[in-house]
C-alpha cells in the first residue's frame, strides 16, 4: 500500500474514504429503491455524501495528492468523474483549468454565465433567476449543459464530440435501467444530486474574492495587478464549520481549510486541519465559519448571479461581517473544458 500512495500517513485514511465513497454510493442507490422510507432517506443522504466526496477526490487527484504516479491519479480522477457526472469534461481539462486558478490566482472560468444571461431574452433570464430564488441550482446545470454542447459549437473542440455522445449514451442507459428497476429511485437520486450540487456551490461560493475571467483557451489573464502570495492569502477564505469541529469539516473532505490548501496545494485532505493550525493563529481573520455565511448564501442567492464582483468581507469580529460577501457562481472545477 505504501508503494501506491504518495504519503505513508495517507494510506488508511484514503483506503477508508475511497472505500466509503464507492460502497456508500452503490449501497445508497440500492436503498433508494427500498419500500421503506427510512431506508430511502438513508440512501438519499448516502448518495449525496458520496457524490460530494467523489467530487473533492477529483480535486485531490488533480493535485496528485493521493497516489505516487500521475497516471494513477488521472485514472481515479476519471473514475470519480463518472460517479458524479462530470465525465463530459475530461480529467485533463478539469486539472488544467484548476491549475490556472492556483498559478494565476484568479477564477479562470470556461463559460461567462453572467454575460450569457445578460444577453439572453428576458423570459429566459428571469426564469433562471426565479429558479435560483427557489434554491434550484440552475446556473450549475447551465454550466454542465455548456460543457456538453461546446464541442458541437466550437470546431476547436470537435475531437470531443464522439466522447460526449458515448458518455451520454452510457449514462442515459444507466438511468434508464434504474428507472426500469424503480422510478422512485430515479426521483430520489435527482434529489441527492441537487443536495450534492448545493453543497459544492456553497463551498465554491465563499472561498475567494478573486477576479473572474471567462477564458476558453490558454490566453493569459490581464496583467492588471500584483497577484503574489500575499494577494492570494488576502483573497482566500477558509469556510469551515469550526476549527473545533473536525468531523463536520469532513462533509466536504476538509476543502474548507482553503487558506492552508492554497499555501501548500499538494498537502492531502487529511493533513489540512493540522496544517491550518500550524500556519495560522486561532483568530486568523480569513476564517469565515459556515454560520457566518448562511445568511449571505440565502439573501444574495439571486443578486450574486448577475453581480460583477464577489463583494467583500469585513474585519473579524464585525457583526454581519460576511453579509456583503456575495460570493462566486459558476466557478466549479467540475465544469471545465
Amino acid at each position: 500500500m505504501a508503494q501506491i500512495f504518495r504519503y505513508p500517513d495517507g494510506v488508511w485514511p484514503n483506503v477508508a474514504a475511497l472505500g466509503f465513497t464507492l460502497l456508500g454510493y452503490a449501497g445508497g442507490i440500492a436503498l433508494l429503491g427500498s419500500e421503506s422510507w427510512a431506508f430511502n432517506i438513508l440512501g438519499l443522504l448516502l448518495v449525496a455524501q458520496t457524490l460530494v466526496w467523489s467530487a473533492y477526490y477529483i480535486h485531490e487527484f488533480a493535485h496528485n495528492a493521493i497516489f505516487k504516479t500521475a497516471l494513477a491519479n488521472e485514472r481515479w480522477g476519471t473514475f470519480m468523474s463518472w460517479i458524479n457526472g462530470s465525465c463530459y469534461a475530461s480529467f485533463a481539462d478539469m486539472r488544467r483549468k484548476h491549475m490556472r486558478h492556483h498559478v494565476e490566482r484568479a477564477d479562470v472560468v470556461t463559460f461567462d454565465v453572467r454575460g450569457f444571461l445578460l444577453q439572453s431574452p428576458a423570459w429566459f433570464r428571469n426564469t433562471v433567476l426565479a429558479l435560483e430564488w427557489a434554491y434550484f441550482p440552475a446556473i450549475e446545470f447551465l454550466m454542465r449543459g455548456f460543457v456538453m454542447a461546446l464541442p458541437f459549437r466550437d470546431e476547436r473542440k470537435r475531437a470531443a464530440r464522439s466522447r460526449i455522445l458515448l458518455t451520454a449514451v452510457v449514462r442515459l442507459s444507466a438511468f434508464a435501467l434504474m428507472a426500469w428497476w424503480s422510478l422512485k429511485a430515479v426521483a430520489l437520486y435527482f434529489v441527492s444530486y441537487l443536495l450534492f450540487v448545493t453543497v459544492l456551490r456553497f463551498a465554491d461560493c465563499f472561498q475567494h474574492t478573486y477576479d473572474a475571467y471567462p477564458i476558453l483557451n490558454d490566453q493569459p489573464i490581464p496583467n492588471d495587478k500584483v497577484r503574489d502570495r500575499a494577494y492570494e492569502q488576502t483573497n482566500t477564505y477558509s469556510n469551515v464549520f469550526g476549527l473545533d469541529r473536525p468531523w463536520l469539516n469532513l462533509l466536504w473532505l476538509n476543502f474548507g481549510y482553503h487558506n492552508a490548501h492554497h499555501d501548500r496545494p499538494v498537502a492531502p485532505w487529511h493533513r489540512l486541519p493540522a496544517l491550518h493550525r500550524e500556519l495560522y493563529p486561532n483568530d486568523y481573520g480569513q476564517v469565515t465559519p459556515v454560520r457566518e455565511l448562511l445568511y449571505s448564501f440565502h439573501t444574495n442567492r439571486v443578486k450574486r448571479v448577475l453581480s460583477g464582483d464577489y463583494g467583500q468581507v469585513l474585519p473579524a469580529g464585525t457583526t454581519g461581517r460576511a453579509d456583503g460577501f456575495l460570493g462566486a457562481v459558476g466557478v466549479s472545477f467540475l465544469t471545465a473544458v
